[in-house]
């Protein structure tokens, strides 16, 4: 099955920027409390290509979104806070521009020299932005002679900042880009085998088209989380209170008999944590079996599902996670998914690829406290990564492919 996401690309080394003004589009869409960034991986993440950028003499026009403001300015979604980050870690002074376009924008840029750093913005104060709109790109293309692509997060999306805006500027991917391209590109094209992957989260609809994609690719497919239950009661195992999608049984059904078919070992959950309340973390018990009793709800893998997929990931060579295998946020039910990322630290140590997919699984790492140095590859693009294994096109790189 051949993965159409991959297309002819240029990428930021092979263009002429010298002495240039270079629009960057980046993903600093970062947590924000009470204006502190509480993670700043997304802008470490944009670090090479920035640093290789004011290198070679440029002016760096850097746009993004934060949060979802609904197209009108909003106070608690500026990106202004995001700039002392800026400047710290690509060491060089950042301008803030007030507007993304227009004449606040156009000064912030001006004042800049060469060797510096323009953030402009928030993208969505404008609902031109998420509407595609040419002239809304035009106006961005303004501030820069050569565009850099270097939000992948954002790739799965075709806005102005991220498609329409290659219309009026020679583009190119930056080296975060290149990176997630050639990590998810080399685990789906040609994996080292065993290759295992591991979904977990809430919902099975949101990820029906992955498990399909997975299936043609992988050796063994562990499936946790509340997702698990709608397997379970696809095959008649009690579940008890636990959450699971009705509509989506038949689909669960049609997905096990696929992995039959494609020989492929499908593995759910072989006991579980249960509580009589989610509210209530004194009531944890593990169940004896697959079947969890009668108002009971299911929270987490079991102790001997614990080791079970362990063993399984640490025998793997090729592993991508996307999804937590519990209620992770709540200590007492994070067990499971924290024993998931110690083994995948573990098989990586060894020698295996692994590449963790989602801001949720990434979070995950933390709760385990392990760090993401201990992972191959950690996406910066949840959507993304997990529509690039889909085979979709993201109509961010096919804008640029044209």
């Amino acid at each position: 099955m051949e993965n159409k996401s991959v297309l002819k690309l240029a990428r930021v080394q092979d263009m002429d920027i010298q002495n240039k003004a270079v629009l960057v589009r980046v993903d600093y869409n970062v947590p924000l409390k009470e204006g502190v960034i509480k993670d700043d991986s997304r802008i470490r993440g944009t670090e090479k290509t920035i640093k290789y950028l004011l290198e070679k003499n440029c002016k760096v026009v850097l746009i993004a979104h934060l949060g979802r403001p609904k197209g009108k300015v909003d106070p608690k979604y500026t990106i202004e806070p995001v700039t002392g980050r800026v400047s710290e870690i690509m060491g060089t002074k950042v301008h803030f521009g007030k507007d993304c376009v227009g004449p606040e924008a156009e000064k912030a840029v001006a004042a800049a020299k060469n060797g510096e750093i323009v953030l402009l913005e928030n993208l969505r104060y404008h609902p031109e932005e998420e509407k595609n709109d040419d002239a809304f790109a035009a106006q961005l293309a303004k501030h820069g002679e050569v565009f850099v692509q270097e939000a992948f997060g954002a790739l799965h999306r075709a806005h102005a900042s991220t498609s329409a805006i290659t219309k009026y500027l020679p583009g190119c991917i930056g080296f975060l880009v290149q990176k997630e391209l050639e990590f998810l590109d080399k685990a789906m094209q040609n994996p080292e085998r065993p290759f295992l992957a591991i979904i977990g989260g809430s919902k099975v609809s949101d990820k029906i088209q992955v498990l399909y994609s997975l299936l043609e690719k992988t050796d063994s497919l562990i499936i946790g989380g509340a997702m698990a239950y709608t397997f379970l009661a696809a095959q008649s195992t009690n579940i008890g209170n636990s959450l699971f999608e009705e509509d989506r049984i038949e689909e669960a059904r049609k997905i096990i008999l696929k992995a039959h078919e494609k020989n492929v070992e499908l593995l759910l959950p072989a006991d579980h944590r249960v509580v009589s309340d989610i509210e209530a973390v004194s009531t944890v018990e593990n169940t004896n079996s697959m079947a969890i009793p009668d108002g009971k709800i299911g929270i987490d893998i079991g102790i001997r599902t614990e080791a079970l997929f362990a063993d399984k990931i640490k025998a793997a060579k090729t592993i991508f996670w996307n999804g937590p295998v519990g209620i992770f946020e709540t200590k007492e039910y994070s067990h499971g998914t924290v024993s998931i990322a110690a083994a995948v630290a573990e098989a990586t140590a060894k020698g295996a690829v692994s590449i963790i997919g989602g801001g949720d699984t990434v979070s995950a790492l933390k709760t385990a406290k392990v760090e993401k140095t201990a992972v191959s590859h950690c996406s910066t693009g949840g959507g993304a990564s997990l529509e690039f294994i889909e085979g979709k096109q993201l109509p961010g790189l096919v804008a640029l492919s044209k």
